[in-house]
């Protein structure tokens, strides 16, 4: 049996728990939060210990894994903790919020030898999985441009949560789903960061609610140039509404957030894959993190990921403050 441990109880961390206990081979056997209504919550939904203090219950507990869906600020420290109690770590996102912890987090880990997931599910929707195969197959060609946006009712329903007070989320909404469609640009893309000049817009909160980013690309020695919006004061809710084009050379892939229209040979294609629901993707996401932390499947959401998505959220952050293009550099220790 993978003993799992929650650590941070709210709406997703409790969501989490359920459908570690539905997987065949794994359990969640405590759980972690600093919120007393949180914890008694939590013992009385999983007949399991919940403590308030996160090394205690790393200490008393006989773990496997620990699942992490704490305010964004907390990640570095939980991960860090449970990393080196040998652990294996699956971390919501954003991964951390400065690239030096991200960095330091994978080298623990690796160091550990435990296995360290940050929580992408787009990697598992049968959407942007078809996008990233059209790329791979070479069917428009060397992708060149990409234009992609995400927008959501998230200001409104935020303002008063943890998501808005800096010193918890360590942004705002580029920083919380803003970091999905980064993620799924250069997952579908397989390309790595270089450089953005980005503007921000607080609309008068203490976090970002707007975020455009113009962005430099490398998809193996090729240059690849991104426009990014990001939006926090959309009209999608719950879910966000968001798109993703990508031109090459030889063709166009587009999405609307339904349909994929492939353009190739002057001829254009459309198909739209089923829409999955949020707990089925989290399901999948959890079961891969379950098989790869055993050897018996590969990682399909590596920690790497995420330092590619907290480097170029940084850099875009100094961007905005600084008025200047910020190069991203992802190789630096």
């Amino acid at each position: 049996m993978f003993r799992v441990a929650a650590i941070g109880l709210g709406d997703l961390g409790m969501l989490e728990c359920r459908l570690f206990n539905e997987l065949d081979g794994a359990q969640i056997v405590a759980g972690s939060d600093p919120n007393p209504d949180a914890r008694d919550h939590f013992e009385w939904e999983f007949d399991a210990p919940a403590y308030e203090d996160v090394e205690d219950m790393l200490e008393s507990e006989f773990l496997d894994g620990v699942t992490i869906a704490s305010p964004h600020t907390r990640h570095f420290d939980h991960a860090l903790a449970a990393i080196e109690h040998g652990l294996h770590v699956h971390l919501e996102k954003p991964m951390v919020t400065d690239f030096g912890g991200a960095q330091a987090l994978v080298h623990r880990a690796e160091e550990y030898d435990v296995t360290f997931a940050v929580g992408y599910q787009r990697h598992f929707d049968p959407r942007f999985v078809e996008i990233r195969r059209l790329i791979d197959e070479g069917r428009i060609g060397d992708p060149h441009m990409v234009i992609t946006h995400l927008e959501q009712q998230w200001i409104r329903w935020t303002k008063d949560q943890w998501r808005t007070d800096p010193s918890l989320s360590g942004g705002g909404q580029l920083y919380d789903s803003g970091s999905h469609i980064l993620d799924a640009m250069l997952w579908c893309t397989r390309s790595t960061p270089v450089s953005v000049a980005a503007a921000i817009d607080e609309q008068g909160y203490d976090v970002d609610v707007n975020s455009a980013l113009a962005v430099v690309l490398d998809r193996d020695g090729s240059r690849i140039t991104a426009s990014v919006g990001v939006s926090g004061d959309g009209q999608s809710i719950p879910d966000p509404g968001e798109s993703l084009r990508v031109l090459g050379s030889d063709g166009m892939i587009s999405y609307d957030g339904e349909t994929i229209e492939l353009t190739e040979g002057g001829m254009t294609y459309q198909t739209t894959p089923r829409v999955p629901e949020f707990e089925a993707l989290t399901s999948k996401k959890l079961r891969n993190f379950v098989d790869a932390a055993r050897d018996e499947a590969d990682l399909l959401i590596p920690a790497e990921d995420g330092v590619k998505v907290v480097a170029l959220t940084e850099a875009a952050y100094e961007s905005a403050t600084t008025g200047h293009r910020v190069n991203v550099d992802i190789d630096h220790d």
